[in-house]
């Protein structure tokens, strides 16, 4: 079995990536809690990424597949953002995400694939999005550099999602009006769901995606590429 580190997959997308995977590979999650991540190929480590730093004691001589999932949704005019706000977004999403790979890249073996998350606000501008589109800017910039850097033993890819339903974005689809609104915005008229981006995850996981590396790749409805109104 492949060997494959998850960093936050005990809920929304990233338990997503663990059901879909947690029969065929062997897993290791690092998440706050365990919950739901029962299964016998699954191996829990007590982590918070702001706080902690990874014991990697625990974790096999070599990883096949790396991913980061967390994130965060703080979405303000500009004039509101905090630049505390600002700075928490940019340790939660980038900073602690490098302090990990910074533990682990000697770990990657050869043919290893490194999965990253960011937005489609990145590449398209929008309104009140300025802190999460820094952070996740950095990681794209970050990704695409390490990904050169590495080539061609380890691949590194990020998937830049748009509106997804998970906890996370609770908030922006909590009643019907929200839900709908949100959905036409998008040219295949819904909002994405936390499988819609697992699955794209797993492919860049996978020997399926062995020519692909240093990507920014769309999950988003169409939203970011098609103006259909």
């Amino acid at each position: 079995m492949k060997n494959i580190l998850l960093i936050g997959g005990s809920h929304g997308i990233g338990l997503s990536i663990v059901k879909e995977l947690q029969d065929t590979h062997q897993l290791f999650v690092a998440s706050r809690t365990e919950e739901d991540l029962q299964h016998e190929n699954i191996t829990h480590i007590p982590f918070d990424v702001t706080t902690d730093m990874l014991d990697t004691s625990v974790l096999p001589e070599k990883l096949d597949g790396f991913v980061y999932c967390p994130g965060s949704i703080n979405l303000k005019p500009f004039k509101m953002m905090s630049l505390d706000t600002i700075k928490d977004d940019m340790e939660l999403n980038f900073i602690s995400m490098v302090k990990v790979v910074k533990e682990i890249i000697s770990k990657m073996d050869e043919g290893s694939s490194m999965v990253f998350f960011s937005t489609i606000a990145v590449g398209t501008g929008m309104p009140f999005h300025t802190s999460v589109s820094a952070a996740k800017g950095a990681i794209e910039g970050f990704a695409k550099s390490l990904a050169a850097e590495y080539a061609p033993k380890v691949r590194v890819n990020v998937v830049a999602p748009s509106l997804v339903d998970t906890p996370l974005a609770k908030r922006l689809l909590n009643n019907d009006k929200k839900r709908e609104m949100m959905s036409e915005r998008h040219p295949l008229k819904r909002v994405g769901n936390a499988d819609d981006i697992a699955n794209a995850a797993v492919f860049l996981l996978s020997g399926k995606s062995t020519w692909m590396t240093g990507q920014v790749i769309g999950v988003d409805g169409g939203l970011s590429t098609l103006n259909i109104n």
